[in-house]
Formats: structure tokens, sequence, C-alpha cells
């Protein structure tokens, strides 16, 4: 990996680097900890007894070679604390993980799926300048084989019962709410522990690429959900991941979202930028994502979005507009554009902050290619439920 890039959040597949990589004898593990004192990697391949990683490069990552450790075990890092103290953590960088309330990272081997795709892949910069119908979803809520709450169908038999009824009603988008690993079904995805790993209530990484190569087979562009907003507090994941906050901030008017009850990056810090940018572009460059839809955009943008008096920091201005988040929106639009032309970048961003969709280099804008229209469906909603007689006094709410 290129340290001083990413040192500087100049580099953006870090997870090709850190993570869980296996190769035909074993899987080597690495982490990035500057604080930690002490980490171990436990799991399957080894009994859940401590093997310890050991400091590389500048004592601020961390590594192993497991003998026989293979894909599908499951793995979990020990993290020492300066007090001698330690904390069971997921893989930020994991590649799979155990259904909740199991916490437990999984080796995974991205490379063994072949798309079948190219003909999609083609075209899609053409697909990208024509009409959008998009059908948005949660995927677990869809369609479930019974009431029970933790049925779901797979991404594979979802095939078979989504794609038809796509084609049906003339969709050529389908837009899913978060798929990456989550421990709380309530929230839909919006709740992240792991950020590389796409959930496993619907099956594994390989039976996702099948979906998602299926409906461009039939002529369905995927634009997956993407949360650069905020992330879960639950222990095992990034909170104080190294004993400190490494990808949140200390003090808790900046660090802590009072709506959701979750912490917020620190969009300052290039390991973050790293983290979040390389995330952005793992979902389309492993699974051919064709665009991602960024949620929540406004509560990057303002530190006082959802907070009383006292409870936020103003900028070094005295405002009260994230400085960090709108670079770190501008830097990572600008690469993803760069890198995938043909792919769309949506934000749903619910205020009047100008230019969303105005170009990095020549309008200072966000960089967006649209903004979500997050209002449209309860509008519309609101507007049919009148009786036809009265529509036209609530036209309004369909063209406001």
């Amino acid at each position: 990996m290129d340290f001083y890039g990413f040192y500087t959040g100049k580099i953006f597949d870090a997870y090709e680097f850190l993570g869980a990589h296996p190769d035909k004898d074993g899987t080597t593990f690495r982490t990035f900890a500057p604080a930690a004192s002490r980490i171990t990697v436990i799991g399957e391949f080894n009994d859940w007894q401590e093997w310890e990683l050991n400091k590389t490069y500048d004592g601020n990552f961390w590594e192993c070679y497991a003998k026989g450790a293979k894909p599908g075990m499951m793995y979990k890092y020990r993290i020492y604390r300066q007090d001698g103290n330690c904390v069971e953590h997921c893989d930020p960088y994991g590649f799979g993980m155990e259904l909740r309330p199991n916490f437990a990272s999984i080796i995974r081997d991205l490379s063994h799926y072949k798309f079948k795709d190219s003909k999609w892949m083609q075209k899609r910069s053409v697909c990208k300048d024509k009409p959008l119908n998009i059908y948005e979803l949660h995927f677990g809520s869809f369609k479930k084989p019974s009431e029970k709450a933790d049925d779901w169908y797979t991404y594979v038999e979802m095939i078979d019962i989504l794609i038809p009824y796509l084609k049906e009603n003339d969709y050529n988008y389908i837009e899913i709410m978060p798929l990456s690993e989550h421990p709380c079904d309530e929230s839909w995805g919006y709740q992240n522990t792991g950020f590389f790993a796409p959930t496993a209530r619907y099956g594994t990484p390989d039976e996702l690429k099948k979906f998602v190569d299926e409906c461009h087979q039939a002529g369905i562009g995927v634009i997956m959900d993407f949360v650069p907003v905020h992330f879960a507090v639950d222990y095992y994941g990034l909170k104080e991941f190294d004993g400190t906050c490494l990808y949140e901030h200390l003090d808790p008017r900046q660090g802590y979202h009072p709506h959701w009850g979750t912490l917020i990056y620190n969009y300052g810090r290039p390991q973050v930028k790293n983290f979040l940018i390389a995330n952005a572009l793992f979902w389309t460059e492993k699974f051919h994502a064709d665009g991602i839809r960024f949620d929540a955009v406004a509560s990057m943008l303002y530190l006082d979005y959802g907070k009383n008096d006292g409870e936020w920091i103003a900028n070094i201005y005295g405002g009260n507009e994230n400085l960090d988040a709108v670079e770190l929106l501008k830097h990572l639009n600008s690469i993803f554009k760069k890198k995938h032309p043909d792919a769309l970048l949506i934000a749903e961003e619910s205020t009047a902050w100008p230019r969303v969709t105005g170009s990095v280099d020549t309008e200072d804008g966000l960089g967006f290619d649209y903004k979500w229209n997050m209002g449209w469906m309860n509008d519309f909603v609101g507007y049919m439920s009148n009786d036809p007689y009265f529509r036209g006094a609530h036209h309004n709410e369909l063209t406001f």
C-alpha cells in the first residue's frame, strides 16, 4: 500500500491491503490501530486462541499470516488498549460478517465470481443519460417467505421474484437501501458495523454479485445506498477502535448524533477519508453497482443538524457548515467520476444547500449527478388521497 497516500487521504483502495486476504494456504490479516498496545486475532482456524499481530511499517499498522485460515471461517480482532483492557472488534475492512447478534467477521474471497454483464457495462454510460425510473426498496421487506420477522428471501431467490416485477412495471433502475452489515433490523441498514460486508441476512457476497449480474442482463441498473454520515455505537464496531476515537470525534458535540444515537465520522482525518472513499468505490468495483446514493447528506453538511444550542461547535468562521464534510464530498465525487464516469452519484439532501449537482471544478459544487427527491412519495400519496374533485387545489403537492 502507498502509506504516504494513506496518511494524506489520497489512496482509494485501502480494502485491497487492510482486512483479511486469503491465499491457497492461509490468510493475511491487517489493520490500522495506532493507539493499540497489542492486537491478536482469534477465530475458527486457531480454536479462538490468540495469535499475535505484529507492528509493521511505522508501528501504526498491524499484521500476521494465519496458516490454515480459509474463506468461510470466522475471526475477530482482540485489541488491547493502553490501559491493558481489551475489546473484541469485527474487522472494519472485512468482506463478510455473521448475522446479528453475533459479530465475528468472516474471511471471504471476492475473486471467484465471474460476471456475465459485459454488454451492460459497456453501454451503461448511455443508460445514464436516459430517463430514470427508479424502484427504491428495502431488500428484506419487498416480499417475505412468511410473517416471521427474521425470515427473508435470499439474494438468489429474489432474482426470480423481483426482476419480473421490475420489468412488468417498466423500471430501469433499482435503488437498494444499505446492504452493508448492520446489527438492528429496524434500522434498514442505516447504522452500519460491517461496511465492506454485504449483510448475511440474504446470503453471501457471491450471491449478491449474481443478483446484480442478473439485473444487468435484464436491462436493470442497480444503485446502492451508501451511508457516509454515521455509524453504530456497538462496542465491537468502529467505536474507539484502538482505544481512542480513531474514526469519530472525541467531543460529543462533534461526534454524536442525538437524533439517531450514532457516532459521526471525523471527516478531517485522512484515514476516515480513505475509508469512506474506498467504501463508495468498493460497491462499484467489486459488485458492479451502477450508482451510489449518499444517505442524509444534509446531516453531513450542517454541524447543527438535529442539535440544540450548546450541542454543537461552530466552524473556524463561526458558521454551521461542516467544512471538512464539504471537502470530503467534493474529493470523493471527483475521484469517483474519474474512475467511473459512467456511474451515477446521487445525494439525498433535504435542504437548500447550493450547487449540490454543480461541478466541483467549474462551479464550486459538490459534484453529484442528481439530488434525490426524498419527499416525492409522501407528496404523491398525499395528493392522490384527496377526492378527485378537490385535487385541483392540491397541485402544489406535485409541483413545489
